[in-house]
């Protein structure tokens, strides 16, 4: 009987603090009792609405600070792009400097002192002297033909050539074409051309663009010892660029001289 009535207070006791709880929590009082023995002091509504707000301030400061380091890593990481982006368009703009210039050294003889060679930028006016020997230059090689040395003959007259010209004589020397070059020697015949003279001739404007070359073309068989010698006149019409920037091209054609089109005939009649 004494263990049933031990269980009977007990539940009594629980009762009543649960009772007194209640109270609590709908008066806002808290009883000294209930606390006094963890923090030894009595616990009223305001004290409780303090925390609460405290508690939410800690909140709201715990939100802040998230907020505010997420957008500094945003910074972080819009930065970092932007120094990619910059660093690729530099390198994008510093391609072009990436080029081969071409010089001349030259050394005295006497003194031995040596110098690089002005490069001609296409601005100042030629001498005739150098026209001359141009033209010269450009009939010798582009009128004659040997098969030890088309190829390179092809090569070096278009370099002397404008976009229009260079066009028709891509055109003459296509094998389709009958009057191939490469077809009418292909039976191993040989055209050698030697220059006689040079006339310039100046336009109604002033302008110097036009010059005649009197020039003898000797024809030989594949094989044969007789050389047949034939008189040509070529018409030129010629200008003065920017020198190419390929150093292949430069070799050949340092000032940038071009035939803008070029006619040529046989200068006694009758000829072929």
């Amino acid at each position: 009987m004494s263990g049933t009535l031990r269980l009977h207070a007990a539940g009594r006791a629980l009762r009543r603090t649960f009772a007194a709880d209640q109270h609590a929590v709908r008066t806002g009082c808290w009883p000294s009792a209930f606390f006094g023995r963890a923090w030894g002091y009595a616990v009223t509504g305001e004290s409780l609405a303090e925390y609460y707000r405290e508690a939410a301030s800690w909140d709201a400061d715990r939100v802040a600070q998230a907020q505010r380091s997420s957008r500094r890593a945003w910074w972080v990481a819009g930065a970092g792009w932007a120094c990619a982006l910059a660093t690729a368009l530099s390198l994008a703009l510093l391609m072009p400097l990436k080029r081969v210039d071409p010089f001349l050294v030259r050394v005295d003889n006497t003194t031995g002192v040596v110098d690089v060679v002005p490069v001609y930028t296409g601005e100042r006016a030629v001498e005739q002297t150098v026209t001359r020997y141009f033209l010269a230059h450009y009939v010798t090689i582009c009128e004659r033909f040997n098969f030890s040395t088309a190829e390179s003959d092809y090569e070096e007259c278009g370099a002397f050539h404008a976009a229009q010209r260079n066009q028709a004589w891509y055109a003459l020397w296509n094998p389709n074409n009958p009057n191939s070059p490469l077809n009418v020697h292909k039976d191993g015949s040989t055209v050698r051309v030697q220059v006689e003279a040079v006339s310039f001739f100046q336009r109604a404007s002033g302008v110097t663009d036009l010059a005649q070359v009197r020039y003898l073309k000797g024809e030989r068989q594949g094989g044969g010892a007789d050389e047949r010698v034939t008189h040509w006149i070529a018409t030129i019409q010629y200008a003065y660029t920017a020198p190419s920037k390929d150093p292949r091209v430069r070799r050949w054609n340092p000032l940038g001289f071009k035939v803008v089109e070029l006619t040529a005939e046989p200068e006694a009649p009758g000829q072929p």
